[in-house]
């Protein structure tokens, strides 16, 4: 495990609604982006057995912002962003794949994929976000 992936994931241990969730940071650096994982469950879905956007918008969120921290470092925020739902969110897991497009001194220009996981692993897109992440302090 690199110390910035047990880094990252000291800060997901940090946040209560994450650990509500039961998110996982999967990978986290320059390099390899931020991939944050989400098992999904009956809580997590709406009445239609699909995952709440509420918490795809969640999981892009976060995603978007630990990809931010790669840049900037830890203390950061999301200062605004939009996501694009393309289709439900399914499976038995989502997954949260974000990358740094541009990072500055005070804030960084971050996108994110989530993905549902399906049954038999493979991975299909549904939903899409970009955001700016802003350096607290």
């Amino acid at each position: 495990m690199t110390d910035m992936l047990a880094m990252g994931r000291r800060v997901l241990a940090m946040q209560g609604f994450s650990q509500l969730l039961g998110t996982e940071l999967i990978a986290y650096g320059l390099e390899e982006g931020v991939v944050l994982r989400l098992a999904l469950r009956d809580e997590l879905r709406q009445q239609n057995g699909f995952a709440h956007g509420g918490v795809i918008s969640y999981l892009a969120d976060n995603a978007l912002t630990f990809a931010g921290g790669t840049s900037l470092g830890p203390a950061v925020l999301t200062s605004e962003y939009k996501i694009n739902y393309l289709r439900p969110g399914v499976g038995t897991a989502l997954l949260a794949r974000a990358t740094v497009i541009y990072a500055g001194k005070t804030s960084a220009t971050c996108r994110c994929d989530v993905f549902s996981v399906l049954d038999d692993g493979s991975e299909k897109l549904c939903a899409t976000a970009q955001g700016t992440i802003a350096k607290v302090g």
